[in-house]
């Protein structure tokens, strides 16, 4: 089905009658990010072969009377919706050339507590990384640190270093251009996940297979091991860290030949790296269509690679990241068969 520029709907108004979307759900707010967002969103969509909803979110300011005569006042209503209306008609009509069915809504309420809300029948939710601010919702922004952690869908954060993946608009070109004087890299066809032993990271390389097969990509799985830290103060003696490192490609390689068994076609590889997860993971957000990682992980030596890791990555990644929160997968109860796991130990 060809794209279908449908003009936002006056009944969505926080919440209103209209069926939850699904598909793949992209939140903008008319900003540069918001824009790289957009046409992150409806590729993969393409990908998928599934529908995608272009949505923004807009909050009436209420503002403090002054005066003898104390009270509040609110902005009209109308002027605003106008406004996140004609932000809506602008991001469907540069999405109009995909081969894929669009629709949208504009929604009166908290940016981050509308997509929330769409996550729970969405397959996955992107947004730039910072947005524009003002009225029309700062949709991106304070968005993009709330929602991983808080999403029932994967969610996809794109940078505006991603321009690249824009279109060739005359705005696209001015922002193309300014990426190209700071230098930005073009990247491989690689998909990046970052596992640390847990079983969140399980269910996040689980995810980049998937995606690296839409991609036609290679999966790089990379495990980091940080310096030890002040957590490890009660540790007696000083661990072999030599050892420490082949007790970890052991379970690496196990894991491995477990993914492998779910996904024989798709090309692998490994990384057990030495330093912090995350200048491990921003570093290869550089040069990767995509690093993805769990909402937490296990703690402790072994990285603690979700959760202040996954937040780490998020405020400095270079490229688009994929955070998927936790689930059941049935594929999980074969883990064990493939050799030990780092939980083993735990």
């Amino acid at each position: 089905m060809g794209a279908q520029e449908l003009h936002p709907d006056p009944a969505r108004d926080g919440g209103g009658t209209s069926a939850a979307p699904e598909g793949i759900v992209v939140g903008v707010d008319g900003s540069d990010h918001g824009q790289c967002a957009l046409v992150w969103a409806a590729r993969e969509a393409q990908r998928r072969r599934r529908p995608l909803h272009v949505v923004t979110a807009y909050s009436v300011p209420i503002f403090a009377a002054s005066g003898l005569d104390g009270g509040y006042a609110t902005v009209d209503d109308s002027v605003i919706r106008e406004g996140a209306e004609a932000i809506v008609r602008q991001a469907l009509q540069k999405v109009s050339a995909y081969d894929i069915e669009v629709t949208s809504s504009v929604e009166n309420g908290d940016a981050s507590g509308v997509l929330l809300d769409m996550s729970h029948t969405a397959e996955l939710l992107v947004f730039g990384t910072r947005g524009r601010g003002g009225f029309v919702g700062r949709l991106l922004g304070s968005v993009s640190s709330a929602l991983p952690a808080h999403a029932k869908c994967p969610t996809v954060t794109v940078p505006l270093v991603c321009s690249d993946r824009l279109g060739e608009t005359t705005e696209d070109r001015r922002i193309k251009a300014e990426q190209a004087k700071a230098g930005h890299q073009r990247v491989e066809n690689v998909v990046v996940a970052g596992v640390d032993g847990s079983e969140q990271a399980r269910v996040a390389v689980l995810e980049a297979a998937e995606q690296a097969e839409r991609l036609g990509a290679t999966l790089r799985v990379v495990c980091a091991v940080p310096q030890y830290s002040g957590s490890l103060a009660w540790v007696p003696a000083p661990m072999d860290r030599k050892a420490l490192f082949a007790d970890i490609q052991v379970t690496l390689d196990a894991g491995m030949a477990w993914l492998r068994s779910h996904y024989p076609g798709l090309p692998t590889e490994s990384q057990l790296l030495d330093g912090s997860p995350v200048d491990v993971l921003v570093e290869a957000s550089r040069h990767v269509e995509l690093v993805v990682v769990g909402t937490r992980g296990r703690g402790g030596f072994t990285g603690m690679l979700l959760g202040s890791t996954s937040d780490g990555v998020l405020h400095h990644a270079k490229g688009p990241v994929m955070v998927v929160p936790d689930r059941d997968d049935p594929r999980l109860a074969d883990r064990s068969r493939f050799g030990p796991m780092l939980d083993d130990a735990a």
